[in-house]
């Protein structure tokens, strides 16, 4: 038997598919709103930047970071080795030419400076000396060869006086074998004796010579070693700024040691980095932009360091341009931007982040009814500055250099 629903019952029922079918309208329109947003073509134009497309130069760059140094900077090192005793200046401060440094303790320095003097002394005497045994030696064999060649003459007066017996029948010729026997004999004796004088006259000069020369190097070394002791002297050879000095009152410095070090902060170089991945499109005289602050200045390649560290080659940059040093500071750090090629006269617009660095892209330009169309274009040379199109705008077109990726499947756009 069926029974009838009740009022009540069925306004419940209505009241549930009343709030289904709102819920359903919500939905589809939240759906709806979403989709707009996802699909919608319009752009405010306070959300993009725009660029008018131009004929000017353009240059391709390599980013490069660098650090202002003194373009001339003096090293100040020890001659000696020496206790450092007092520095007379701090790190920053201006000093003048002349003006002393640091103080050395030169003693131990001095006393070895009177030793060598003295060695000096000894090898020389030492070279008198061997002259004399030298001379004294020669002369002895001089006169033993004058003593042999007397007795000489005399064996050749008892060869003539024993050939005159035998004639006269009262020698033999046995004494005058002997005679002549004892002759030759002493004639060799001479001969020998000569021989020895030549000998002994080379080897008197060679050893003499070698002593000459053993006092003449010790001579240079304590001239270098008196040097090093007026240099231990530390002052200033140059005006300018400390960047650096050894404070370490009391400690031994050793010889070549650095103590100080002199900046003129008139004239600055830039010390360039990059990645040696670009080491083949880097060399000397290379085109160089640096920004300084907000300027640009123009410089160049001036010298590439030989070693590259942790992958990173460096390298010496001049600035054409003396009068930005005023702007510049030791260890000041710039942007740097290595131009690689050039072109005079070719359409460009200003960089943006609408350039993904590809040869072929799509950008948006504006056209005369406010709204902008995606187009291809072919991309050149580039810069921090600039973009050079090759293909598919012109000149005075105007290009939005904004990020509007999320636009790529948009062939239009209006722009309010």
């Amino acid at each position: 038997m069926d029974r009838e629903i009740s009022t009540q019952d069925i306004q419940k029922k209505k009241n549930k598919n009343w709030l289904r079918l709102i819920l359903l309208v919500a939905a589809v329109s939240i759906g709806v709103w979403l989709l707009r947003g996802v699909f919608s073509t319009t752009v405010k134009r306070t959300d993009i930047r725009t660029a008018i497309v131009e004929v000017g130069a353009m240059e391709n760059t390599l980013t490069a970071s660098g650090e202002v140094q003194p373009e001339f900077e003096q090293v100040v090192t020890s001659p000696i080795a020496a206790i450092l005793q007092q520095a007379y200046f701090d790190a920053g401060a201006q000093v003048k030419m002349g003006d002393k440094l640091v103080e050395l303790d030169k003693e131990f320095t001095k006393i070895e400076f009177e030793k060598q003097r003295d060695q000096l002394d000894l090898k020389r005497n030492s070279v008198v000396k061997l002259k004399l045994e030298l001379d004294k030696n020669f002369y002895d064999l001089k006169i033993s060869d004058s003593i042999k060649a007397y007795k000489i003459n005399s064996l050749q007066a008892d060869l003539e006086n024993a050939k005159r017996l035998f004639k006269a029948g009262g020698g033999t010729r046995e004494a005058i074998a002997q005679a002549e026997t004892n002759l030759h004999i002493a004639q060799l004796e001479k001969r020998q004796l000569e021989n020895d004088i030549r000998t002994r006259n080379a080897v008197t000069q060679a050893s003499i010579k070698e002593s000459e020369i053993t006092a003449a190097i010790q001579e240079k070394e304590l001239r270098e070693f008196e040097r090093k002791l007026q240099q231990a002297n530390i002052v200033a050879n140059r005006a300018g700024v400390l960047t650096f000095i050894n404070k370490n009152l009391g400690t031994k410095v050793n010889e070549g040691e650095i103590l100080a070090r002199i900046a003129d902060l008139n004239s600055f170089k830039i010390l360039g980095s990059i990645s040696d991945n670009y080491a083949s499109q880097i060399h000397v005289g290379m085109p160089v932009v640096v920004k300084v602050n907000e300027a640009t200045v123009r410089a160049s390649i001036v010298n590439i360091h030989p070693s590259v560290s942790n992958n990173v080659l460096t390298f010496d940059v001049a600035l054409d341009d003396k009068n930005v040093n005023a702007q510049l500071r030791p260890k000041l750090k710039v942007e740097i931007f290595l131009v690689t090629a050039s072109q005079k006269q070719t359409l460009r617009v200003a960089n943006g982040a609408a350039f993904k660095g590809g040869s072929v892209q799509d950008v948006f330009v504006m056209r005369p009814d406010g709204k902008a169309e995606r187009r291809t274009v072919k991309i050149g040379l580039t810069n921090f500055d600039f973009v050079e199109i090759t293909e598919g705008v012109q000149k005075g077109e105007t290009v939005i250099i904004s990020d509007l990726s999320k636009y790529k499947n948009v062939n239009e756009l209006e722009i309010r």
